[in-house]
């Protein structure tokens, strides 16, 4: 007898897209952290000549921004998978995009930042 899905197993108990998409997704935002994270500890490196001791607020809000991403985009892939994976309609409504309007205006920011840095300098 075959499951819901067809092909005898439960919905839940297969990948929701056979190219695994979502797991591509958040292996991309956990990429994207650990850019983050990087960009982050280079600028403790290199600002504190710069900008002395501002420099080690910025790094350390720039680990801490990117650790939440990181954790956020982990909590983010179980929620697609748990909606993809339970849903019996094919069109599910999944989260909206808070994590990339983050990134994007810490990223913003970070540039600004750079600008400014170099201007200054």
């Amino acid at each position: 007898m075959t499951g819901v899905d067809g092909a005898g197993g439960s919905r839940s108990s297969r990948p929701f897209d056979p190219g695994l998409q979502p797991e591509r997704t958040a292996l991309a935002w956990r990429r994207t952290g650990l850019a983050l994270v990087v960009g982050s500890l280079v600028a403790f490196r290199v600002l504190p000549a710069l900008l002395g001791p501002w420099a080690f607020v910025v790094a350390a809000a720039g680990v801490a921004v990117s650790i939440g991403v990181m954790v956020a985009a982990h909590g983010r892939h179980g929620e697609v998978h748990h909606l993809l994976t339970s849903s019996d309609d094919d069109r599910v409504a999944l989260p909206g995009a808070a994590l990339l309007a983050v990134v994007a205006a810490f990223s913003a920011a970070m540039g600004l930042l750079s600008v400014a840095v170099v201007v200054a300098s």
